[in-house]
């Protein structure tokens, strides 16, 4: 009997907390789209971003994407971001032509600038914290990706959280980078010159996926790209960490994650994620940085993510690898979003532009 009243006690609380995971489970997806966004002004008296109108219209943006979620709960909470976030697109004058995959591609959508190559090819990875964003939503972003890079830019439509698995999304960028290296916007036709780009989620999604094509012997890619990736699964000493305040995109949640205790944030992203949160796959930082392509990480010195990107970058020099990184003052989470309102996001490009030229002429 004595078994019975052990196994019962192991079953009660094996249950308990399946509940609190749960529970932690719908706090984290509603990261980065929490409708409370308050900051204490009397321990914040100067705003970080200067009140021109540009950077208002921008801060304004982001108050909109909170808000839009504001009073909805659960499928309608997470279908008001993701249409708020495709709306991002609306209204801007594209130099590049927009077409479905076809012929056998993986979900996504082929976008080509003037001049564009078809052997000259991006695969870009979208952010959203895994459970919101397109590639309709960030054509902002690709439409200036290929012009700069004359690439075809293929911006596949990874399946997001909570309706499918995590590693299901990291399935369908592996499998999206095997076809592309094989497959043009024409057809079948060999790579000639290769990217792997994502932003934020995308960004992470990204740097992990140069681990596997190197462990996978795949042809590897000439550069990669990442704009204020993650890099790492922020589960402890979240109150501390540096530019909690001074991030209008996600430091407003994870205040709010600060304060619940990090066993908790820990089952609560395994539960979710179905993936432990120290697995390299979710977190880049935390595998083995040998041996990757050529690599530009631009992040926001006013981001919480600069710690990781920084991080990374040592880590990943230190184990052999060229990492550059490169710094914007005062930026919101992934500024290229708002090109061509932001000056800066215009220089950020430009930025990447020479990159990606000293990589193809071999001058890093």
């Amino acid at each position: 009997m004595i078994w019975l009243g052990t196994l019962w006690l192991a079953m009660m609380w094996t249950t308990l907390l399946v509940l609190v995971a749960i529970v932690v489970v719908f706090l984290l997806l509603r990261r980065r789209h929490d409708s409370s966004h308050e900051r204490n002004r009397e321990k914040n008296p100067a705003p970080v971003y200067p009140p021109d109108d540009v950077r208002q219209q921008v801060l304004e943006r982001i108050e909109a994407m909170h808000g839009v979620t504001q009073g909805l709960r659960g499928n309608a909470r997470v279908k008001a971001l993701r249409d708020y976030m495709d709306s991002l697109s609306d209204g801007l004058d594209l130099a590049s032509e927009v077409r479905p995959g076809g012929g056998g591609a993986p979900p996504g959508e082929w976008v080509i600038g003037p001049g564009a190559l078809p052997g000259r090819r991006i695969l870009y990875i979208h952010g959203g914290s895994w459970i919101a964003g397109s590639p309709r939503s960030h054509r902002a972003i690709t439409d200036r990706l290929s012009v700069l890079a004359r690439a075809s830019v293929f911006a596949i439509d990874y399946r997001l959280m909570p309706e499918n698995l995590f590693m299901t999304g990291v399935a369908d960028c592996r499998q999206g980078y095997r076809w592309l290296l094989e497959n043009g916007p024409d057809g079948p036709e060999a790579a000639s010159f290769m990217v792997v780009a994502g932003d934020s989620s995308g960004g992470s999604h990204a740097l992990s996926l140069l681990a596997w094509i190197r462990d996978q012997r795949l042809q590897a890619p000439d550069a990669a790209v990442a704009l204020s990736p993650s890099t790492e699964l922020m589960i402890t000493g979240l109150g501390g960490r540096a530019n909690i305040d001074s991030d209008p995109m996600l430091g407003p949640t994870v205040k709010k994650l600060a304060k619940m205790p990090a066993p908790m944030l820990w089952w609560g992203t395994l539960m979710g994620l179905r993936i432990s949160p120290t697995n390299p796959v979710a977190s880049p930082l935390r595998g083995s940085l040998n041996n990757l392509p050529h690599t530009l990480i631009q992040v926001s010195e006013s981001e919480i993510l600069l710690d990781n990107a920084r991080r990374y970058a040592d880590k990943a020099s230190k184990a052999g690898s060229t990492v550059e990184l490169q710094t914007w003052p005062d930026m919101v989470h992934v500024w290229h979003l708002f090109t061509p309102l932001l000056p800066e996001a215009n220089e950020a490009f430009e930025a990447i532009q020479d990159f990606l030229e000293r990589v193809e002429h071999h001058q890093l």
